[in-house]
This record gives C-alpha cells, sequence and structure tokens, in this order.
C-alpha cells in the first residue's frame, strides 16, 4: 500500500500528457528491442544508443531526448537506474545532431489575421459557438492545451470589461501554486475572448462543471470534458475550413496559437517580462523561442491583442 502511494505521488510529479507521451516512448523502444532480439530491461548505455541511432534519422533532437528520459523513468521505478550520461548514449545524441542537424518541428504562429479568419470559419452553429470561444481563450490565455481543457466553470470570474481565469496546474508549475490570468474585452465582438466565451455558456446552459465539453455529431452536448487531442482536431478543422495551412516546418497545432500570442507581443514592442508574466515561462530564452519571424502583427497581452 505505501509502496503504491508514493508510486501515486511520483506520477503526479509529471503532466498526464507527459506521462501518456513516456509511455508511448518505452512501447517504441520495448518494440525495437523484440525485433531486434534484444532485452529492453533492464536497460543498458548500449542498447539504449543503438536504439538511438536506429531512430535518428527519422525523428526530432528533442523526441529522442524525451524517450531517453522516458526509458530512464521506467528503470528507476523498477531499482534499476540508467547512465543517461554515458557516452554510449550521450556521444550518441550528439552525432544525431551533428550529423543531421535539427530536425525540430515548430508550430505555425498563429496571429491576429489567422485568428478572424479561424473565428469565421466557426460560423453560429452550436460546435462553432464552443470552437470560437475556445480558439479565442487558448490564443488570449496563451494557454497550453492541457490548461485550456483542464478549466471548469469555476475557473472562470467576471466584471465589468474582463474576466479572470484560474490556471490551478500548469507544466512549469511544479509546486502546484497556479495562476490568475486577467483577460480584457476585444476591440471586435466577433473576436472578443469574453464575449465569445459567455456566448458558449449561455447557449451550453451549464453552470458548474468543465468548460469545454464534448458535442456529438448529431449536437448534443455531452457531460465529459474535451481532450487536448479533441482540441488539436478542432484546429485543423476549423483552419481547414479557413484555407489557413502549415508546412512541414511549420505544422498546424494548438501550440501555434501560444506561439502567435508571444510572437505579435514580442513584435509590438511589449515588454519581455509582462510577456512571461502572462505566459508563465521561467525562462526568458525559451519564451524567444516562441517567436516566429514568419508572421507578424500588432498583438499585445493581457487584452491588447487587436482582436
Amino acid at each position: 500500500m505505501a509502496l503504491a502511494k508514493s508510486q501515486a505521488y511520483q506520477d503526479a510529479a509529471d503532466a498526464p500528457s507527459t506521462l501518456k507521451a513516456y509511455a508511448t516512448d518505452l512501447a517504441n523502444y520495448t518494440a525495437w528491442c523484440n525485433a531486434n532480439a534484444l532485452e529492453a530491461m533492464p536497460a543498458t548505455p548500449q542498447v539504449v544508443g543503438a536504439y538511438l541511432a536506429a531512430a535518428g534519422e527519422g525523428y526530432a533532437a528533442p523526441t529522442l531526448r524525451r524517450r531517453v528520459a522516458a526509458i530512464a523513468r521506467a528503470c528507476g521505478v523498477t531499482g534499476h537506474p540508467l547512465d543517461t550520461k554515458h557516452p554510449a548514449i550521450r556521444e550518441t545524441l550528439r552525432g544525431i545532431a551533428r550529423k543531421h542537424g535539427s530536425r525540430s518541428r515548430r508550430s505555425a504562429a498563429l496571429t491576429t489575421t489567422e485568428i478572424r479568419r479561424l473565428c469565421r470559419a466557426c460560423g453560429l452553429e452550436f460546435a462553432g459557438v464552443r470552437d470560437r470561444a475556445l480558439l479565442l481563450l487558448a490564443f488570449a490565455g496563451a494557454l497550453r492545451r492541457s490548461e485550456l481543457v483542464a478549466l471548469d466553470v469555476a475557473h472562470v470570474s467576471w466584471t465589468d470589461d474582463c474576466m479572470k481565469i484560474l490556471i490551478e496546474r500548469s507544466k512549469t508549475d511544479e509546486r502546484g501554486e497556479g495562476a490568475e490570468l486577467v483577460i480584457t474585452r476585444g476591440r471586435a465582438e466577433e473576436t472578443c475572448p469574453v464575449s465569445a466565451l459567455r456566448s458558449w455558456l449561455e447557449q451550453a446552459g451549464f453552470t458548474v462543471g468543465p468548460l469545454f465539453r464534448r458535442i456529438s455529431r448529431g449536437g448534443a452536448l455531452g457531460p465529459n470534458r474535451l481532450s487536448a487531442d479533441a482540441v488539436r482536431q478542432i484546429l485543423l478543422k476549423r483552419a481547414g475550413q479557413a484555407g489557413i495551412k502549415g508546412t512541414l516546418a511549420e505544422p498546424i497545432s494548438p501550440h501555434g496559437l501560444r506561439a502567435g500570442f508571444v510572437t505579435t507581443a514580442y513584435r509590438n514592442g511589449v515588454p519581455d517580462e509582462e510577456i512571461m508574466g502572462h505566459t508563465r515561462h521561467r525562462s526568458l530564452a525559451t519564451m524567444r523561442t516562441y517567436v516566429r519571424r514568419s508572421k507578424l502583427s500588432q498583438v499585445s497581452p493581457s487584452g491588447k491583442l487587436g482582436l
């Protein structure tokens, strides 16, 4: 019982999305080991290095590093720590990066120009009202999709000219202290995140529970909250309807809403500390990697988004 409780707390140290990615990574590693008649566990640096070498040309460097972390975590749970700094692992990763270069893909920045088009594509139907509110809140709050789908009605409070969003837990909030975002009204009604969220709640008719919920093909509202992947599917659907296309290097993804916020705010000369306060980045260097030079428009954080 004590060991199970300890493991539960260890799992709680990572976001559910991270644990899900780790599980997928570990399954990939195990399948490769089985196909090559190698013992997956306990993992050794030599076997992990060979696995990385086999995967090196097909995956981005951050993906490979995450896979090492997933394998190391599984090893730690079984009491057989993996030396991730062993040359067989460390030098293999360095060699892959040097030979193949960075294969990292960055989400296309979705700035105010794209946001307006996405809103028009949502239309006036019930699902469209939800999608419009979801996309506008994701952009105006610079929210990660895990934060977006975790919101409940109780996390939103209203004043005459703004709304406050309580983020109970996020990726960089290891202590679970939470954060409060203030989002003011937009300039245009059709792209105002405050009006969009009010319209969604009024039409949906619920006052407690998950903020964004599933809607059946027949238009029936369900009690269950949207999954993180549902946010991706909604964005891709609306982007397709709006004629917004990404590229192989910069695909369309929910992270592009967050990147678009940072890009346009940075371009508009908003101070770094103000952007970081809204996006909840801890590192200035990390925040600036979100700046995309390809799509720029005039936006400021905390409600001054040019919407």
